[in-house]
């Protein structure tokens, strides 16, 4: 780790604590040149994880896609980051749970859906009304009855 100041690569760790949620670390750091105090976050990290997609077709995991998708469905809605941070570590770790090394953008574009329903339900609909490419009204009311419903 670079010191931010001089950057210097001689820096140690002066503390580790668990983040609140326990999914990622916070390392307090002091570089050894200049004796600046900075810290980091660790954070798990997808790896070799391959999205296949409706196409056919197949690509490396991004969380920066899932984001962006995320982000778009909560354009102009409340959050804060650390939600956000929260339920975009809550899908990866789903995605995870599924022990595979392909997962289909379907299967990706559910547990997220999942998520949003219970984080945001206009972000939710949002993202349903792209990701499941409503055609027509009805199935945009349908989608709204079934969200009411299981309320």
């Amino acid at each position: 780790m670079f010191c931010p100041v001089c950057s210097s690569k001689e820096t140690k760790v002066v503390d580790s604590r668990l983040a609140s949620d326990g999914l990622a670390i916070r390392r307090r750091r002091e570089c050894v040149k200049c004796v600046y105090r900075f810290s980091t976050v660790e954070e798990m990290e997808l790896l070799d994880i391959v999205v296949v997609k409706r196409d056919g077709k197949r690509e490396s995991y991004s969380r920066n896609k899932v984001e962006r998708g995320i982000l778009q469905s909560l354009t102009k809605r409340p959050y804060t980051q650390e939600k956000f941070d929260r339920i975009v570590a809550a899908i990866e770790r789903d995605i995870q749970r599924k022990k595979k090394r392909e997962v289909t953008s379907q299967e990706i574009g559910e547990i997220v859906m999942k998520h949003l329903r219970k984080f945001d339900k206009i972000a939710y609909i949002r993202f349903a009304s792209i990701y499941r490419q409503f055609q027509d009204v009805k199935k945009f009311q349908s989608e709204i009855k079934m969200l009411e419903e299981k309320n």
